[in-house]
């Protein structure tokens, strides 16, 4: 019986490559929300204060999204996370989602609460801000572009700032709207708007976090190509308990018990390390080869 694993760890963890994009994002988000919140307060603007909402939300993803890349790059000194703290990050993205969904929900009841009883919006700050405020996500988006294909904690925080943008031309637009009708109405419909747009995103990057959490196959990864494959391998006679999972964005694990003919067991346990590596991006797999003579059970569960 043969074991092996790969121990080919990227060299640097892609959300510590980003920290940076994330620290200049936060920095600039956090600065604008202060002028956001106070200016939607006087101007009495709804659209205002959910953005204004929206960009704490953000202050608060970004910022745990940079501690969560501090805390999945540190050392584990207990000797107890054998996986280090890579999962940092997801449940930086978690926390995240449900900032999200509070923003929107927030908004929603604060609509609601104003029915029958529009109060008079001032345009002029609304434009103003809004337009500040799209040149400040922009930026911070345009930061933040370049890891989010990388990181499921950078997409995560990526993805709050898109609804920013959205939110900042949302306030442009019931600026315009209000100036033009004197209807403060349009304030509160763009505010829903705005709540709805922040909700779909967040159910979906809620979906990736679970598929992580749940330890599902990555996303297009089949195990059932992937068994085929490794039944491919010369000398492999059978493949039983195969797993794989994501850890954290970029690192995926896989574990399997390969039966091996006779005297092939070296040679299989070579050739399905690179074919987990190479073809799947496979990079940690921990790898069991059986012979026919020290087969073992296949597990139950």
């Amino acid at each position: 019986m043969g074991a092996g694993h790969g121990h080919g760890h990227p060299p640097s963890h892609p959300g510590a490559r980003h920290r940076w994009r994330l620290a200049v994002a936060c920095a600039l988000v956090g600065s604008f929300f202060v002028v956001e919140l106070v200016v939607g307060w006087l101007a009495q603007s709804l659209a205002l204060l959910s953005d204004a909402g929206h960009m704490a939300a953000d202050v608060v993803a970004l910022s745990s999204a940079l501690v969560a890349t501090r805390i999945a790059t540190r050392a584990d000194r207990t000797g107890m996370r054998t996986f280090g703290s890579y999962r940092a990050e997801v449940f930086a993205s978690g926390l995240t989602v449900l900032l999200m969904l509070a923003a929107a929900a927030y908004v929603t009841l604060e609509a609601l609460r104003r029915l029958g009883d529009a109060p008079d919006v001032d345009a002029g700050p609304m434009l103003l801000v809004g337009a500040l405020g799209l040149v400040v996500n922009v930026v911070a988006l345009l930061l933040l572009r370049g890891g989010a294909a990388e990181s499921l904690n950078v997409k995560g925080a990526y993805l709050e700032v898109v609804a920013d943008t959205v939110g900042s031309v949302g306030v442009i637009v019931a600026g315009v709207l209000v100036a033009r009708t004197g209807d403060g109405w349009w304030d509160t419909v763009v505010a829903l708007a705005i709540a709805a747009f922040v909700a779909v995103r967040a159910l979906l990057l809620g979906r990736e976090v679970l598929a992580v959490l749940g330890q599902h196959a990555p996303a297009g990864l089949s195990p059932a190509a992937l068994e085929t494959s490794l039944l491919g391998v010369p000398g492999v006679e059978g493949v039983h308990d195969l797993h794989v999972w994501t850890l954290t964005s970029g690192m995926h694990v896989a574990t399997a018990h390969l039966l091996a003919a006779e005297g092939q067991v070296g040679e299989v346990l070579a050739t399905a390390r690179v074919l987990l590596r190479e073809e799947y991006g496979v990079e940690h797999a921990t790898l069991q080869v059986e012979s026919p003579s020290s087969a073992c059970d296949q597990t139950s569960w």
